[in-house]
């Protein structure tokens, strides 16, 4: 996939499927040259038809893997305005980071919950969020 935002990366994941299920790795530490210290790892969900997101940040990266259902992954470069649509689902095991300056939002264009992993390189502080609003989709 040819992307607009160059600072974005899409990393195919390598899944090893056997009788049992499936594994793969979405994200290793050498994936984290950006980050200093362990930031914070959470779940999340978007309904059907429902967008999560649409902010960014000015000093945080964050990885974003969609573990089931299917989405689109919206990112936006806040100074040049180019923008990239992502699909991503558990048909499409991919790990998309994205850097500050950049707003992002998932859209669950499936039929179930879109459930998704998220590594974020600071963890949430309610007294300095570095999160802010910005509607994309």
């Amino acid at each position: 996939m040819n992307l607009n935002n160059k600072d974005i990366e899409i990393s195919k994941l390598d899944v090893k499927t056997d009788e049992r299920g499936w594994l793969t790795e979405i994200l290793r530490h050498e994936n984290l040259a950006d980050c200093k210290e362990f930031g914070q790892l959470f779940i999340t969900t978007a309904n059907v038809g429902h967008v999560k997101g649409n902010h960014y940040h000015t000093r945080k990266y964050e990885w974003f893997c969609a573990i089931q259902g299917d989405g689109i992954f919206y990112v936006e470069n806040n100074e040049t305005g180019l923008r990239d649509e992502i699909p991503m689902g558990e048909n499409s095991l991919i790990c998309v980071r994205v850097t500050p300056g950049h707003t992002h939002a998932i859209k669950n264009t499936g039929t179930k919950p879109l459930l998704f992993l998220v590594y974020i390189s600071e963890p949430f502080n309610p007294d300095d969020p570095d999160t802010f609003r910005r509607e994309i989709v």
